[in-house]
């Protein structure tokens, strides 16, 4: 019976058990626990004057270009709603894949929140191209149609597919010539430069994408994304747009000395590298297990497989992870910064075990 008067906290969960249900489920990195208790103490001024925010500035431009202007948040929708706000009058529209999160998986918030329509264009590997945009893009002029004016791409995309640098300039320059602005969605950009091998820069302000939804939660942190605007020309006033949707933190020290930890040195490459090497590993190790099928390239740290239905079920008794298609099966297996090589080894065996059931 729990004691009504004990004040102190007690861990509730096992630290040793893993998922594979998302990135997210992981833990906080101790060097941003380390970065966190570093920012405490003593008092700062709230909203964003502080002295981590401010130096955050630099941390970004090292990263994305003199000219970036790094407005942190609490979460990757409020990210995008902000940035989307930004980029759109009230008539205006945004074209993204079926699969795009804001389209999926924010519970129609840039609708409801934002005033945003999103013309949605069905692809196979979830990246847009400039034919698949000319699906959507057009209308100009027409009082009776939203107005196609922004695209958002997603980098890594939510399918585990990676965008070529060649892809995206090909996205962005279409775009611009129809007088369209450009969002990328990046809330695993992280794995997508560990796997590129280049800087984030180099697909992203080098390209002329516009703004940018930096995620860090996926890849490390406790709480907190950042809206990176890339070119302060045609993306303004984000930060009465973050305050009047409600993504401004009074202890903003806090979200902003995390970033610190993550983009000073190199943990965000360390931490995304070591997850796409994990999905690799499972990819290798589940390809050699009869019956199960790898339906997408893996380019990053997710895997989609098929498999029987009642072994998914079986094994989500065992692993947290989630279907992806309930119509065909299709399951989503997400690698983390702390999965280890016993952590996939161990999974794999019991996909094994549970397929040799079937």
């Amino acid at each position: 019976m729990t004691d009504p008067t004990r004040t102190d906290a007690v861990r509730r969960h096992d630290p040793t058990v893993r998922g594979f249900a998302s990135d997210n489920y992981a833990g906080v990195h101790p060097e941003v626990l380390a970065a966190i208790a570093l920012a405490n103490g003593g008092h700062q001024v709230a909203y964003g004057e502080d002295d981590y925010t401010a130096h955050l500035q630099d941390v970004f431009r090292r990263h994305f270009g003199d000219r970036a202007e790094a407005y942190p948040v609490f979460n990757g929708t409020g990210a995008n709603v902000v940035a989307l706000q930004a980029l759109l009058p009230r008539w205006g529209a945004v074209v993204c894949a079926d699969s795009a999160h804001i389209h999926v998986d924010e519970g129609g918030a840039p609708e409801k929140m934002g005033g945003i329509k999103l013309h949605i264009v069905p692809t196979p590997d979830g990246k847009l191209t400039p034919e698949l945009l000319d699906q959507q893009a057009y209308g100009f002029g027409d009082e009776h149609r939203a107005q196609p004016l922004a695209v958002s791409i997603t980098q890594s995309t939510e399918l585990g597919t990676l965008y070529t640098i060649d892809e995206i300039r090909a996205i962005v320059e279409h775009a611009h010539q129809l007088g369209m602005l450009v969002h990328m969605d990046g809330s695993r950009l992280a794995n997508a430069a560990a796997s590129l091998g280049q800087p984030m820069r180099a697909f992203t302000t080098d390209l002329g994408v516009d703004v940018l939804s930096f995620g860090g939660t996926k890849n490390g942190l406790l709480l907190g994304e950042v809206v990176v605007v890339l070119n302060p020309d045609r993306v303004r006033n984000i930060k009465y747009l973050r305050k009047t949707s409600m993504q401004l933190a009074s202890k903003m020290r806090f979200v902003s000395v995390q970033f610190e930890a993550l983009l000073a040195g190199d943990l965000y490459l360390r931490n995304a590298g070591h997850a796409n090497a994990m999905a690799s590993r499972l990819e290798a190790a589940v390809r050699k297990i009869d019956g199960v099928e790898i339906v997408r390239p893996v380019q990053a740290n997710a895997v989609f497989a098929i498999l029987p239905r009642e072994v998914s079920e079986r094994l989500q008794k065992r692993y947290r992870f989630y279907f992806w298609n309930e119509h065909t099966g299709e399951v989503r297996w997400m690698c983390s910064y702390d999965t280890t090589e016993a952590d996939i080894d161990a999974f794999a065996a019991a996909i094994s075990e549970e397929m040799g059931r079937a």
